[in-house]
């Protein structure tokens, strides 16, 4: 069981490009995925990069942004004086500034900077570049070896994880080496976005690992093949008692099969009751999420969404797959987003019971808009609210047993939450 602090909580209803989960906390980075999306950088271009900016948004969706003004009727913020700032800036910046600066790099932090501007840390902008880590990643799929890596020690990343069946498993790759060199390029002292950066790469290629193994005398080099790995995202286990444990890590596009796959094994395994693990999910697709939700609710709605202009859609389901067990849902502060939205209509249908501690609360939605150049934007455009009607967001959801988790008894092997939660289950079941 991962327990792990989730890296962001973003819920997007884009099928196709969604999540931008940005990493933090203690969360391993996947080998393949570009997962750091650099740092704005807060400083403006001249005229020409302000009027291609307005130019590329105006592209970007005609159905909302016309060339003559922004949706909702606002005029162009590069009027006549500000394009002039803007040169100025650019002018002082090239006389004083005390190094080089690429033009590329000034202006996408002229279009980040604008992002940032809105205040609301789930409207970004995307490089193309950082466009297309960010779909592979939120469809969980890549490119890559098939491993989880942490920092280490002596400035080397170090593996933390190895998914079964991958290159990584296959070639002999193990828990607990640490990454002394790839393509025998020293990694000492290299973040962990570096040394994914240098392992990913084209399929069937090769990469050269050079790792240090504990009780081996040399370096070990090891010639791995990267192929397309999908992201294990649910993880099944059947307990004592008919109890079918099933963790679901984030809504990626490939979390629907991976579950409904687990859900029929727990059944042909003789499921009596069952406890869905939520706790640090960060969320991820809306689309993911309603259908995993079909094969579990009543009929009626999951989820509905209401924007500024006050448009609503709903998600609804039609309850042929209603679950037949007790169901008990564990989550945690870092359940967000798309969590957010299965544990709340579990708890408003009232057929289940959530254990462990309130949510993170984010009951909103964002959705991608690709430009014209290959870049993108992510922007909030909706909230969302629980069957019930409820807006959670700020607030998050009250679990009906609250336990905190206890970080000492997890050290020596026990999850207080989980043995709590299978207490709840097994009270439900007689």
């Amino acid at each position: 069981m991962q327990n792990q602090y989730p890296y962001g909580n973003n819920l997007t209803n884009d099928p196709v490009q969604t999540g931008a989960k940005q990493p933090s906390g203690t969360k391993y980075y996947i080998f393949g995925i570009v997962t750091g999306i650099l740092a704005a950088i807060a400083v403006a271009l001249g005229a020409v990069g302000a009027v291609r900016l307005y130019r590329v948004v105006a592209m970007a969706d005609r159905g909302n942004v016309s060339s003559g003004e922004h949706a909702g009727g606002a005029a162009s913020i590069t009027d006549a004086s500000v394009e002039q700032k803007l040169a100025v800036l650019e002018d002082t910046i090239g006389k004083y500034f005390w190094k080089d600066v690429e033009e590329e790099a000034l202006e996408d932090g002229l279009y980040r900077g604008l992002l940032d501007a809105l205040e609301d840390p789930y409207s970004v902008y995307y490089t193309s570049e950082e466009l297309i880590a960010l779909q592979q990643q939120t469809e969980g799929i890549y490119y890559g070896i098939g491993a989880y890596i942490q920092d280490g020690d002596a400035g080397y990343v170090q593996i933390s994880r190895v998914i079964k069946n991958t290159p990584a498993e296959e070639s002999g790759l193990m828990q607990g080496d640490y990454i002394y060199k790839v393509n025998d390029e020293d990694m000492q002292g290299k973040d962990k976005s570096y040394v994914v950066s240098k392992i990913k790469g084209e399929e069937h290629t090769y990469v050269k690992m050079t790792v240090i193994r504990e009780n081996a005398a040399e370096p070990i080099d090891i010639d791995v093949e990267r192929r397309k790995i999908e992201s294990p995202t649910v993880e099944y286990e059947m307990y004592e008692n008919g109890m079918a444990y099933l963790q679901i890590t984030e809504f990626d596009l490939v979390t629907t099969g991976q579950f409904e796959s687990a859900y029929e094994q727990a059944k042909t395994e003789g499921m009596r009751g069952l406890i869905i693990d939520l706790r640090s999910n960060p969320g991820g697709n809306l689309s993911t999420v309603c259908d995993i939700s079909r094969m579990l609710l009543p009929k009626g709605m999951i989820v509905y969404t209401e924007d500024k202009y006050g448009k609503r859609e709903e998600y609804t389901c039609n309850g042929e797959n209603e679950i037949e067990v007790p169901l008990v849902v564990l989550t945690n502060g870092y359940s967000a987003s798309a969590s957010e939205i299965l544990a709340g209509a579990v708890k408003d249908y009232g057929i289940g019971k959530l254990v462990g501690t309130t949510t993170f609360g984010k009951g909103i939605v964002q959705k991608v808009i690709n430009l014209s150049d290959g870049s993108a934007i992510k922007l909030t455009v909706s909230s969302y609210f629980t069957p019930n009607g409820n807006n959670i967001h700020g607030i998050g959801i009250e679990p009906d047993v609250e336990i905190p988790f206890d970080a000492e008894l997890y050290k020596n092997g026990t999850d207080n939450q989980l043995e709590k939660a299978k207490e709840v289950l097994a009270e439900m079941m007689r």
